[in-house]
């Protein structure tokens, strides 16, 4: 008999017990049980409340689900955007920084105005301050 005992399966917690459960008891189910909290069980039941509406309350749902999604494409672009402008502007902060070291290396090494100003650039007032 306790071959028997170790075949037994849980039908509260067996995922296809379940499954079974909810497709032959959908139409009855007013809340969802404790044992189906599950979120392919949640999902489930989201689908099955949409179908239940109206073509007037489908249309108006539709609709919101594409405003929806139209806000979030835009806050998504926007924010790639912004993303990439930014890595622009450290790229170019950091070609402007790198132009001042070589003139800062360039002028202690005692090279003339004209050569730094050629290879940075830079004009003579920017080279002259530092």
């Amino acid at each position: 008999m306790s071959h028997l005992k170790d075949k037994y399966v849980n039908p509260l917690t067996d995922f296809g017990f379940k499954r079974l459960f909810v497709f032959k008891h959908l139409s009855k189910l007013q809340d969802r049980p404790k044992a189906l909290q599950d979120r392919v069980f949640e999902r489930l039941f989201e689908a099955a409340e949409i179908a239940k509406f109206s073509p007037e309350e489908r249309d108006a749902y539709e609709d919101s689900l594409k405003y929806y999604r139209d806000l979030k494409n835009v806050v998504d672009t926007s924010r790639e955007e912004g993303r990439e402008e930014g890595r622009e502007a450290g790229k170019e902060e950091g070609r402007e920084e790198e132009r001042f070291t070589i003139a800062r290396e360039m002028k202690a090494n005692g090279e003339p105005i004209e050569k730094i100003i050629q290879y940075t650039r830079l004009s003579m007032e920017e080279i002259e301050r530092l």
